[in-house]
């Protein structure tokens, strides 16, 4: 909405590829940068470890695309069976990371074990970390920040027993529902998703 009318603002893409919002009655120009997120899962992710961010983005003005190694659908795990279907926007090779201004990692042991040791999916993820774009990684998924061989040093969590990976990676491992090292943020489980998507929609809005 224009701030000045409150009528509606027709887009347009700028010279930047910055989207120029023109207000239809009074021609006032409004320039909006677009967040937009990406969330990085295959086959096997705990379903509410995806589910729960995409949901929240969205309420938070956020555009998100689900990104895969494959076309069609990805199947979540629902704590101990297999839950529903989640349709792919953008299949892995056709993404590019500086199109994002945050990465989702959900976590789920299949997914997580999966994508860290496809190379284009570690590579892509560490354009991410290479280029000081936000990540937020929950439950399993630092194993995947891990083979980017980047977390020396940071200060992350994830769940417990993954504490020892995390170390003898030479990362700082604390018991925290939610760590922030810069652009980096981590959380152990499911049940810390809230104080997870609060901070990763703080950190990417900054």
């Amino acid at each position: 909405m224009c701030e000045s009318c409150n009528f509606s603002l027709k887009s347009y893409k700028s010279f930047f590829d910055t989207d120029i919002y023109i207000c239809q009655i009074t021609n006032r120009y409004s320039r909006m940068n677009k967040i937009k997120a990406a969330i990085l899962a295959t086959d096997g992710f705990e379903q509410s470890e995806l589910e729960y961010p995409l949901n929240f983005l969205k309420k938070a003005d956020i555009s998100v695309d689900i990104i895969s190694l494959k076309k069609g659908t990805i199947k979540g795990w629902k704590e101990t069976q297999w839950g529903d279907d989640f349709k792919v926007d953008v299949v892995l090779d056709k993404a590019k990371p500086k199109d994002y201004h945050l990465l989702v990692l959900p976590g789920g042991v299949m997914n997580s074990d999966h994508i860290r040791t496809i190379k284009p999916a570690v590579k892509w993820v560490t354009e991410f970390f290479e280029n000081g774009i936000p990540i937020a990684a929950i439950c399993h998924a630092p194993w995947i920040l891990i083979e980017t061989g980047l977390v020396e040093g940071k200060w992350l969590t994830s769940y417990h027993t993954m504490k020892t990976d995390l170390i003898n990676a030479g990362a700082e491992w604390i018991d925290e529902e939610v760590v922030v090292d810069h652009n980096l943020i981590t959380s152990r489980s499911p049940k810390d998703l809230p104080a997870f998507c609060e901070k990763m929609v703080e950190v990417v809005k900054k």
